[in-house]
């Protein structure tokens, strides 16, 4: 199995490189990873104590980011290094003040792994939910450097839990901690033998969410095009579920004001959706359009959406018709109901706030209809969702405060004596 996995990392990496030309993505994946034993060394050579957090892309970093935070707040005297797999990660959070340097993760070779390790020489690493690199973990654990999974997730489909996933249920023993999410991801772990190294944590995006809640800016331009009627907000959506909502608008446009946050914000896209909608629009970026008339706004820019969603009355989370909804609790956070696209069971949260009727699934135009007259025509029926979408945001913080405490107890002030 490890000649298949390093086969795997090389043919990847080679279909990478022959696809750059003509995806930027890939193009990104490929320059930023350049030069990256010199960018390490000139930032990390003798530097100490260093706190290494890896994350694949967006998604991930913002459950990193409640622990980073208070990492740096707590313990000031470490470095922090933060890496990305993906380029819709990097190239987003790059200039991030709280770390000390943001790079790419180099390939998953022994050679880029232990030369990586020795550059930076970690205090910790801490690699989030999803993240099992084979050779990286493996020469953590060679030389004793201690390393943690955080806000894990685990599901019977994962090659852990087959017949042939014995190299991978050996990549998790080398895990220090793996903070799990919830009691199922802990009990499948308990299934083939890992159990000891295993603590229900929670899920840090609450934590997170929940600083976002309070620190989020006030959006002029979205307050004078609301203009006191209320806002149904489409976030981070796709070409699917923006099809079923301009339907709706264009047979209902005066029953709400429309406010979509596009996922992909280039100029096609945008272009597709103005042409999708009958009803005037307009886009954040033009300063000087007419917002008194418009129905529908479209924001084109990236880092509003999180705090946008507190001007919504009802908000759609995108990304549910294709590989998975995006971050469905920025908008459950503020109290108000969410509806999403079918592809969502591998979300916990998403589920769990579905059964708690904080949220709703949809499947078509007909349901997405139903679910809306349904919010607007009963108040009882739409606070009693609302509510429920809070607490449920307000029960489940508190993950970040439970893995601190584990790896300072246990890893810091050993280091550090």
């Amino acid at each position: 199995m490890r000649l298949f996995y390093y086969l795997g990392i090389l043919f990847y990496t080679g279909f990478i490189y022959l696809v750059s030309p003509f995806n930027r993505k890939a193009y990104l994946w490929i320059r930023g990873r350049r030069g990256w034993a010199e960018d390490l060394g000139a930032k990390f050579s003798g530097a100490g104590k260093t706190v290494w957090v890896h994350c694949a892309s967006l998604g991930e970093f913002e459950q990193a980011r409640p622990v980073i935070e208070k990492i740096r707040e707590t313990i000031p005297g470490y470095k922090i290094l933060v890496t990305f797999f993906s380029p819709s990660g990097y190239e987003i959070r790059k200039d991030w003040p709280f770390a000390d340097h943001i790079s790419y993760l180099p390939t998953d070779t022994p050679g880029n792994s232990d030369k990586f390790i020795r550059i930076v020489n970690p205090s910790i690493a801490i690699f989030i939910k999803y993240e099992f690199w084979n050779n990286y973990i493996s020469a953590l654990h060679s030389k004793g450097i201690p390393v943690f999974l955080v806000s894990g997730i685990f599901r019977p489909d994962q090659h852990f839990f087959k017949w042939y996933g014995g190299f991978f249920r050996d990549l998790l023993k080398k895990f220090s901690t793996i903070f799990v999410q919830d009691e199922v991801s802990s009990n499948l772990l308990t299934r083939i033998g890992i159990s000891e190294n295993v603590i229900i944590s929670g899920d840090t995006r609450f934590d997170r969410v929940f600083q976002i809640a309070r620190a989020a800016k006030s959006i002029p331009v979205i307050e004078s095009f609301g203009n006191g009627e209320k806002i149904f907000l489409a976030g981070s959506t796709w070409p699917h579920d923006e099809g079923i909502i301009a339907r709706y608008i264009n047979n209902y446009p005066d029953r709400m004001k429309w406010i979509f946050a596009p996922h992909e914000i280039d100029q096609s896209g945008i272009d597709r959706l103005e042409r999708l909608l009958k009803v005037k629009t307009v886009r954040y970026s033009d300063s000087g359009a007419d917002l008194s008339d418009a129905r529908v706004l479209i924001i084109d820019n990236i880092g509003l959406l999180s705090s946008a969603y507190r001007y919504a009355y009802i908000a759609e989370v995108g990304g549910g018709f294709g590989r998975g909804i995006h971050n469905i609790l920025e908008a459950a956070c503020w109290g108000i109901p969410v509806m999403i696209g079918p592809n969502h069971k591998k979300f916990r949260e998403a589920v769990e706030l579905c059964e708690e009727k904080g949220a709703f699934s949809f499947n078509s135009y007909q349901e997405f209809v139903g679910i809306i007259d349904k919010l607007l025509g009963d108040s009882a029926f739409y606070f009693e969702s609302a509510k429920s979408a809070s607490l449920y945001v307000s029960k489940n913080t508190g993950a970040t405060e439970k893995i601190l405490k584990e790896i300072y107890s246990k890893i810091i002030d050993k280091a550090g004596s």
